[in-house]
């Protein structure tokens, strides 16, 4: 019986060298994922200030980071797919979509993006948020016009997510977001309409004044 002590102390050697391997690849690929996410993140922020060239080089960092991410953790597939991956890959989509959309650029695609389907999804119906964000600034300078372009965009991203019924196992929880992104589209509906009556009353209000002094 005693003769089977080494055989066990070896196989716990070679379990406790996997682990340490597996815990390596994980903090590398965790670590990745947060990087992703911070410079998506920051991209997102110059895009609002139309800062489109630093937008721009940050979402290219954060796409080689995305990449080291699933190299780190190539070999260890249960780790790759246990969440923190699919969160980088979709706030680099929002990102590279937001910086397409309001920088104005071809709509990457996810083969472009080297993404999953769902985190694909999931990070466009997310981009909704950024133009939503966009917007409101156009409308307060006075652009209505270019805010109904905007909202156009939305309504056509909201139009397509919907037409996507599959279990959420299989789309990363889009049904949810899809929901969030139709509450975000009827908010900005309303603000767009409210301001479009405003304008309409003050050229109104303009050209009876206008009336008046003549």
């Amino acid at each position: 019986m005693r003769e089977v002590i080494p055989e066990i102390e070896a196989l716990a050697e070679r379990a406790r060298e996997s682990l340490a391997a597996k815990n390596t690849a994980r903090e590398a690929g965790l670590s990745r994922s947060r990087e992703t996410i911070r410079h998506s993140a920051n991209a997102i922020r110059a895009v609002h200030r139309g800062e489109f060239d630093k937008a721009s080089d940050l979402v290219q960092r954060a796409g080689q980071l995305l990449s080291e991410a699933r190299e780190a953790l190539s070999e260890h597939q249960d780790i790759l797919h246990a969440g923190f991956v699919h969160d980088a890959a979709k706030e680099y989509t929002e990102a590279r979509v937001t910086l397409a959309l309001i920088g104005g650029g071809a709509l990457p695609s996810f083969e472009e993006l080297k993404v999953e389907v769902p985190a694909y999804l999931n990070g466009l119906a997310e981009a909704v948020g950024e133009l939503r964000r966009y917007l409101l600034d156009r409308l307060n300078a006075g652009e209505v016009e270019l805010c109904t372009e905007v909202l156009e965009v939305m309504d056509e991203v909201y139009g397509t997510l919907v037409t996507f019924d599959f279990p959420d196992a299989m789309t990363g929880g889009l049904r949810r977001t899809t929901d969030s992104v139709r509450g975000i589209l009827e908010r900005t509906r309303g603000d767009l309409v409210l301001a479009s009556r405003q304008r309409q009353l003050e050229e109104s209000l303009r050209r009876f004044g206008e009336k008046l002094g003549g």
